[in-house]
């Protein structure tokens, strides 16, 4: 009983994730660019490439690889950072006149804070399928391992082993530490938290 409830629990967040992480970001980027406002595109276009590590830890998953779950808090807390971190762009959005699409991005923007936030710390527990030997093998742990094997069915060619598509997560993951490391250390020092130079 306790491992149906986890597993519905499980499949809940990875579906309120494609509903708040990529249907409605998707769609508030399409609307941007028809509506030709710079500062939301820009701001979308970093949310989405800060959310790309949601699709490298997927693939990681897949091969039920430990690392993954530290890859998906660390998704889960860097989202809603991305989206109010620059001073310039926050000033730019505010300073636009009331419309639809600002009041969908404000609110889409509180919906992914609360969210990733509250996921952020419900998954805390699930570290311990990264890091105490065995516990990927465990119920609890195969349960959160379900959802990117069932992606992996639906879109993805089965004539590859899940290893191969945990390597290119692992692939995707290093880039992203090292452009992470390389913001951080470098352009942040420099830029401050300005997106001026982000396209």
């Amino acid at each position: 009983m306790q491992d149906e409830i986890l597993r519905a629990l499980v499949w809940i967040d990875y579906r309120l994730a494609l509903l708040f992480l990529v249907f409605i970001p998707l769609t508030l980027l399409i609307w941007a660019v028809i509506k030709k406002a710079d500062a939301m595109v820009r701001l979308l276009i970093i949310y989405w490439r800060v959310t790309s590590l949601l699709a490298i830890t997927v693939f990681i998953l897949i091969a039920a690889w430990p690392i993954g779950f530290v890859s998906q808090l660390c998704a889960y807390i860097l989202i809603p950072i991305s989206v109010w971190f620059w001073v310039d762009l926050n000033d730019e959005i505010d300073d636009q006149p009331r419309n639809s699409l600002k009041l969908a991005l404000t609110s889409w923007r509180w919906a992914i804070t609360i969210y990733c936030t509250l996921v952020a710390i419900a998954s805390i527990p699930v570290l311990r399928c990264a890091f105490i030997p065995g516990a990927i093998e465990t119920n609890f742990c195969q349960a959160w391992l379900e959802p990117p094997l069932v992606f992996r069915e639906l879109f993805l060619t089965k004539r590859y082993e899940p290893g191969v598509w945990g390597f290119l997560g692992v692939v995707g993951l290093i880039f992203y530490v090292l452009y992470l490391s390389y913001f951080v250390l470098i352009r942040l020092s420099k830029q401050g938290r300005s997106a001026m130079e982000e396209s």
